[in-house]
């Protein structure tokens, strides 16, 4: 095991600070709660109770499962530090489920957590449209019935959503929103339906569509389930100057092991005009590329990414990178750099110094969604800039894995540290029961944070303590 000392300085310094000043909330309090009999807690990080501040865990002990989570326990992980493909056995453990009863997700000291919206179906990507209202995908509300896209709406300040509209409806599993034109007085909004994009309508303060959708791109390959069937999510990102959209689309199969010509046109990130021409690949062998996201300043394309299944309990990692236009990620022949996927050896030695590596590796089957830049004031100054992401969980591990929100830590430099850290957690009950799972981020005009959880049908609210 290595831990790597981390000194805090200048504003992180101030950060550390503010936080041992507000003392301990509710949320931490719980965060100390110990691990279920039989679970054997890392003798590091002991389940529940984060490592002690400006620790870095490494090595074995940044591969732990759930026991581990709490706030503040930070993590970094390396292509050195991966096992050989079938090191461990592929595993089946899909969640149990329960209720969430009067249980509450944890978050650092400092910080304190509300439901901004509960008894919502399905609620999956959040954004935060340039008048401060809040737009929802519930994506599917039950398997197969058409979604919706709702619109929030905080009026008194108190935290909470006293304002619930159906802005469009009738939509086929809809998850990724943006507004156009990039700016405080968008006319549209853009939606990404599994199979195409649409757009309506909008100006600011509009709670109901004005008027039906217009299809902008119909050539996206739909569908899928997932467990063999596919992915059907797709998201989309207008980039900083609003002359390009970028569309996530995600694999069919796993490995690809079938060479489905269906796959020349998914596990990849296309671009467009706004209008739906001029339409190319900007990135490939990319999984499942779930969340996009634009680095302010920088105006760089980040994407939050689903790696492949079956090779163990540590491997793929799951990953967060900024997208370099026409860079080749691995699959499904690569992973990582150049690590063979054994299920492909020696079908394309010629691509193996292609493979870019990603800039922060997560725990493998973590199922990365949705992520966002924080671009408010709300929270102290180190936060700004940094990424924070959702952390969905899968089936796919032995010991469970997820199921919280994440912060990535962004340099002076706009580059990821390559660390990341637990932000909000508290969703596992214990190996075999989840009350809930975080999907998408955004945040608000106030600067606190929102959470989806599409477990509880509940839009968190993290913000800072009011003293």
């Amino acid at each position: 095991m290595k831990i790597i000392p981390y000194v805090p300085t200048g504003m992180a310094a101030l950060t550390f600070a503010l936080a041992a000043a507000c003392g301990t909330n509710s949320t931490s309090v719980a965060a100390r709660e110990t691990s279920p009999a039989g679970v054997t807690p890392s003798p590091t990080a002991t389940a529940g109770v984060p490592a002690p501040p400006g620790e870095v865990l490494t090595g074995k002990e940044a591969l732990g499962d759930w026991t581990t989570d709490a706030p503040g326990v930070r993590r970094k992980i390396t292509v050195n530090d991966l096992p050989p493909p079938y090191a461990s056995p592929s595993s089946d453990n899909g969640p149990g489920w329960a209720e969430r009863g009067d249980r509450m997700p944890k978050a650092p000291s400092g910080f304190a957590v509300n439901i901004y919206r509960s008894g919502l179906a399905n609620p999956r990507v959040i954004v935060t449209a340039p008048n401060g209202d809040i737009f929802v995908a519930e994506s599917e509300p039950r398997r197969g019935e058409p979604g919706n896209i709702k619109v929030l709406r905080d009026t008194d300040g108190d935290g909470k959503a006293d304002v619930t509209e159906n802005f469009a409806t009738g939509l086929k599993q809809p998850f990724g929103i943006d507004f156009y034109p990039v700016g405080s007085n968008p006319q549209w909004v853009y939606v990404a339906q599994t199979d195409s994009v649409i757009r309506f309508p909008y100006k600011n303060g509009d709670t109901k569509a004005t008027g039906g959708p217009e299809t902008v791109v119909d050539t996206i390959p739909g569908g899928g389930r997932l467990r063999g069937g596919g992915h059907w999510t797709r998201d989309l990102q207008f980039s900083a100057d609003g002359k390009r959209m970028f569309v996530s689309v995600g694999s069919l199969t796993n490995v690809n092991q079938e060479n489905n010509p269906q796959e020349e046109h998914r596990a990849r990130i296309f671009s467009f005009d706004p209008d739906g021409k001029n339409g190319k690949v900007y990135a490939t062998g990319i999984r499942n590329p779930v969340g996009l996201a634009i680095q302010p300043g920088t105006g760089t394309l980040w994407t939050s990414v689903n790696e492949r299944d079956g090779l163990g309990d540590n491997l793929v990692p799951d990953y967060i990178t900024h997208v370099e236009e026409g860079g080749f990620y691995g699959w499904p022949w690569y992973y990582l750099g150049g690590n063979e996927d054994p299920r492909h050896k020696g079908a394309r030695p010629d691509l193996k110094g292609k493979v870019l590596v990603p800039d922060v590796l997560l725990k493998s089957h973590y199922a990365s969604l949705d992520l966002a830049f924080y671009t408010g004031r709300m929270f102290p100054a180190a936060y700004q800039g940094n990424i924070f992401a959702s952390e969905h969980g899968s089936w796919n591990r032995a010991r469970r894995v997820g199921y919280k929100v994440i912060r990535v830590p962004i340099g002076a430099n706009g580059k990821a540290t390559g660390e990341y850290e637990d932000f909000l957690t508290g969703f596992v009950i214990d190996n075999d029961r989840v009350w809930g799972r975080p999907v998408g981020v955004t945040v608000a005009k106030d600067g606190a944070l929102l959470v989806t959880d599409d477990g509880s049908g509940t839009v968190w609210r993290v913000a800072t303590e009011r003293k």
